[in-house]
């Protein structure tokens, strides 16, 4: 059950938005399948922005993942090349 959400909002430009997503769609099986605690991930995209919602079962999971290796050297690296600035991180509870 999810009990915390991970909102990682990125500035991306429209013409880089493609290879962000390919991005995220390398590296959700790997995270579903080797994070801890890890629930569910969603892209979300609206005219502002892209979003990557991250479910967990837990906060300090969310937060834990944040340190990962995954998260640090693939997914930043992977998409460091289409952010305009860094990304706004946040942490939710469900209630």
């Amino acid at each position: 059950m999810t009990k915390a959400y991970l909102e990682i909002s990125l500035n991306i430009n429209d013409a880089d938005r493609a290879n962000a997503a390919g991005v995220y769609s390398k590296y959700k099986a790997p995270f579903l399948e080797t994070i801890k605690g890890a629930t569910s991930k969603e892209l979300l995209i609206r005219e502002e922005d892209v979003q990557v919602l991250h479910g967990f079962k837990n906060i300090e999971d969310a937060q834990n993942y944040l340190t990962t290796t995954l998260f640090t050297n693939d997914v930043v690296t992977g998409l460091k090349p289409y952010l305009k600035d860094n990304p706004e991180v946040k942490i939710y509870k469900v209630v």
